[in-house]
């Protein structure tokens, strides 16, 4: 038909209005640290512990004993109080490179394995990913393991030019296969909508320190499989169907081989090789034994060193891309990583939108070290609590000791879920430490005393109780509203909900009932603040007062909101006041 109408008539067109714009990954605690495998400096959302363990792995051997490192304990206890996502970015030393696994063409001869379909290579990085070693007599890989994966190829149809593709775990064998993922109906065709690409993904995201971090893409297609990407379609079939419907039979030597077999050596059995990277940290192998938990310094950090953090703590200065509410590296305090550390504030003020727990020293510091560590700091972004306490490492049935910046995002995710952001994150009924064994110290009411007023919260310990957060002062040193965590994470989700309401009102007529609209949302919203006991009184003002002629010649629209914070009752005095017989009450 005609694009236009020349006669009457009725003319239907078609507007695609599909396209979904990504907005940012959304979570509620971002964590850095080393992790056993995984992307390599890209932030990434787990949904749960399960998913962490899928995605990152939990527990390795350095020097023949069994570890978990604190990034997946942090993750662990995060969502066993309540936390919903969480926002990992694994931190590694060295280089770190995926493992590939290239598919051998049903024309390969069966002497020549060097005819390759397509490749294949995993979203994980680091040697852990490699088992292209020998295999058993029962088709296991002797070096796979539950943290990589294998291939195989199955229901290879050449009338369809269609074949399916599982993605084994790596330490399954042939009698019983362990199934991550199952893809149907894959094609070599690019002209089709089951496209392999297309369907599985091939994107790479790689972490560049270019303009202070940044992440580089490559590929057309989102990554749909959790564990691998397709890295090259070796031998596409364009337009596997002649004018007639007919398969080209010549195509049919490109599609995959049936079974687990790569051409590098069919006897891999669907295995996976040429990653780099080891999880033991700089310098060290796995019979080198590393330093963790109560023996973390500055020399080493689980195997890292406070640098290897800096560049992928300002790449989450990017608001367009992530959206967290917390940030915490467990291991980095101020002692043994004072860059680190002012690196995660720096982050977290840019924004405006978010907070982070800081440890102050190692394990083994006094209550003066301590305080004089958070004296180095004054921000009220920042938050820091101590002692150090103990929990069960789940993966390894160890007790251990962790930093609190461990266990401080479940607290808040327990605050949040029995209160709102604006209820501290303290006392009997809301910081109640959950998971934890013992503090590394009971203190003292006078110990408690001068931690507090030293900017530090106490994890107090009472009888019955098990530890609580007994305090919730931020690192600001200046005595005003913003030195009481309730009262800054208050102002943060009132200046991230307000923001989305005024981001709507961008390149909108500046016009009466355009600040309407603004009064009409975020008056309301401060109603429901107020109710839930997060407001004494708050007052909004976007009008002609503060819209003068102008403001308004220069595109702008002002808006004023006075609020004014509740308070938490820190100090509470009882007077018990004896009276005469005879006095009447």
């Amino acid at each position: 038909m005609a694009e236009t109408l020349l006669s009457p008539g009725i003319l239907t067109r078609e507007n695609d209005q599909t396209l979904i714009t990504q907005g940012p990954i959304t979570a509620g605690t971002a964590i850095l640290g080393p992790t056993v495998k995984g992307p390599v400096n890209i932030p990434t959302l787990v949904t749960s512990y399960s998913d962490y363990k899928n995605k990152f792995g939990a527990a390795f051997e350095s020097a023949s004993i069994k570890y978990e490192y604190l990034t997946s304990i942090a993750v662990n206890n995060y969502f066993q109080q309540g936390g919903e996502t969480a926002l990992i970015t694994r931190i590694v030393s060295g280089t770190f490179l995926p493992s590939t696994g290239v598919i051998a063409a049903i024309g390969t001869g069966s002497g020549d394995f060097t005819t390759a379909s397509f490749t294949l290579e995993t979203l994980s990085q680091g040697a852990i990913m490699n088992n292209s070693g020998s295999t058993s007599t029962s088709g296991s890989l002797v070096s796979g393991s539950g943290d990589n994966v294998r291939f195989e190829i199955a229901n290879v149809d050449s009338g369809s030019g269609q074949f399916n593709l599982l993605i084994r775990q790596g330490n399954d064998t042939n009698a019983n296969k362990i199934i991550l993922e199952s893809w149907p109906g894959l094609s070599l065709d690019p002209n089709s909508d089951n496209y392999i690409e297309k369907v599985i993904g091939n994107q790479r995201k790689t972490f560049s320190t270019v303009d202070g971090g940044q992440i580089n893409t490559t590929g057309s297609f989102i990554n749909n499989s959790r564990y691998v990407r397709v890295s090259a379609v070796n031998s596409p079939t364009f337009d596997y169907f002649d004018n007639e419907g007919d398969f080209k039979p010549e195509f049919t030597q490109s599609l995959p081989k049936v079974g687990s077999g790569s051409y590098l050596n069919h006897l891999q059995e669907g295995a996976f090789s040429g990653a780099k990277g080891n999880v033991y940290g700089s310098g060290a192998n796995g019979n080198t034994k590393l330093k963790m938990f109560e023996e973390i310094d500055v020399s080493s950090i689980q195997g890292l060193e406070p640098a290897y953090y800096t560049a992928s703590i300002s790449l989450l200065q990017n608001q367009d891309e992530y959206d967290y509410e917390l940030l915490v590296a467990p291991g980095v305090t101020i002692q043994n990583g004072a860059g680190a550390v002012t690196s995660m504030i720096d982050t977290v003020t840019q924004r405006g939108d978010a907070m982070t727990i800081v440890d102050t020293r190692d394990y083994g510091s006094t209550i003066s070290q301590a305080v004089t560590n958070a004296a180095t700091q004054d921000t009220s972004y920042a938050a820091t609590y101590w002692p150090w306490v103990q929990v069960l490492s789940n993966e390894t049935g160890k007790l251990v000791y962790v930093p609190a910046s461990t266990v401080i995002p479940g607290v808040y995710a327990t605050n949040d879920r029995l209160g709102a952001e604006w209820f501290a994150p303290a006392g009997f009924n809301r910081g109640g430490v959950g998971g934890t064994i013992q503090a590394e110290r009971k203190l003292s009411p006078t110990q408690r005393d001068t931690l507090y007023l030293g900017k530090v919260n106490p994890i107090a310990t009472f009888p019955g109780q098990g530890p609580v957060i007994f305090g919730q002062k931020t690192l600001q040193q200046k005595a005003t509203s913003l030195d009481r965590v309730n009262v800054r994470r208050l102002l943060i989700e009132l200046k991230r909900v307000i923001g989305q309401v005024a981001e709507g009102l961008l390149f909108e007529q500046n016009t009466a009932a355009t600040r309407n609209r603004f009064l009409n949302q975020v008056n309301p919203y401060l109603e429901s603040v107020q109710q839930r006991q997060g407001l004494f009184a708050y007052r909004v003002q976007m009008d002609s007062a503060n819209n003068t002629a102008e403001v308004i010649d220069r595109n702008q629209m002002v808006g004023q909101i006075f609020i004014q914070p509740t308070r938490t009752a820190e100090f509470i005095i009882l007077d018990f006041n004896i009276t005469p017989t005879g006095v009447e009450f």
